[in-house]
């Protein structure tokens, strides 16, 4: 078996140039968005890292899903006590990367944390299947449990109270929507020579900058 550090590859689906990129960092951010969904090489195109900050400055990360994106932000949604609110309600500021590693692509994003309304969960919560409504309610994210069997008798208690009629929303779980700062994409290159531009927010518009790799 080789060593760890041995394990390596060349990057050689494409390149990223200048003139290729538009001035809305969301454009470019659509298009690899439809081409990891379009690729059989992603099972969880969605999927993207939330790292948030603690009050002792304590990094944590987490795998979430993006559940809508716009030229306001990046939308995802969670249990308001888990250990993500909670340290977003102490620092907003958050880092989210998409790692498509099949794709040989990277996009880093920082921003903020914005609470979604009651009625933008709403509008969320009634299109998700039912059993996952009623998970809702068993999970309270993040603390500690005496066993798995725990979870499934709460859920199994749910799921009878809930057996007729719509599932209500938890008033303890929300959404956020990230409101980007910057947002960088990367693309592999070949020899380790990594395309990287990286979009920072001004006032009405985004300065767009190569980075070494």
């Amino acid at each position: 078996m080789s060593k760890l550090s041995d394990i390596r590859r060349e990057y050689t689906l494409g390149g990223l140039n200048e003139e290729d990129l538009p001035e809305d960092p969301m454009v470019l951010f659509s298009k690899w968005m439809e081409q990891a969904r379009d690729s059989d090489l992603l099972s969880d195109p969605t999927a993207m890292v939330v790292a948030t900050v603690d009050a002792d400055g304590q990094p944590f990360q987490r795998i979430v899903l993006l559940k809508r994106f716009d030229t306001g932000g990046f939308v995802f949604f969670t249990n308001l006590a888990s250990r993500k609110s909670q340290q977003i309600a102490v620092n907003s500021k958050v880092s989210i990367l998409f790692p498509w590693h099949s794709l040989e692509r990277q996009v880093a994003i920082t921003g903020e944390a914005h609470a979604l309304s009651t009625a933008e969960v709403m509008k969320y919560f009634i299109t998700r299947p039912k059993e996952s409504q009623i998970a809702a309610w068993v999970s309270k994210q993040s603390s500690k449990i005496s066993a798995r069997q725990a979870l499934e008798s709460k859920y199994a208690e749910m799921k009878a109270k809930f057996s007729k009629g719509e599932v209500p929303l938890p008033k303890f779980w929300g959404g956020y929507i990230v409101k980007p700062s910057s947002i960088e994409f990367w693309q592999g290159g070949e020899k380790r020579l990594h395309d990287r531009f990286l979009y920072t927010k001004e006032e009405a518009s985004w300065d767009i900058s190569r980075l070494a790799p």
